[in-house]
């Protein structure tokens, strides 16, 4: 399943590291590091120039996304669900 993160852009759900609020002023210090380290390893895709509102960070790139990170992770939160819901069926 895929995750719309802005604009034209989704991700694969399964490919989801950490999605990251940008407007909390009280990001902690290993989450900068984390972005930071994050930064110099994998490509920084742009979706928003103006606006954004979250990170998300999956296993091949650094998405800035003006969509809110509690928007993103009810998406996320989706896909778990349904595929959970699989699995029980599946196991029936």
């Amino acid at each position: 399943m895929f995750i719309h993160i802005g604009g034209d852009s989704v991700v694969r759900a399964k490919e989801v590291v950490a999605i990251i609020d940008v407007s909390n002023q009280e990001v902690t210090k290993k989450a900068k590091s984390f972005i930071q380290k994050m930064e110099q390893k994998h490509p920084i895709i742009r979706i928003s120039e103006t606006d954004v509102k979250s990170i998300v960070v999956t296993t091949n790139y650094i998405y800035y996304s003006p969509i809110s990170s509690v928007t993103l992770k009810k998406r996320a939160n989706a896909f778990y669900l349904e595929n959970y819901i699989t699995q029980k069926e599946t196991q029936k």
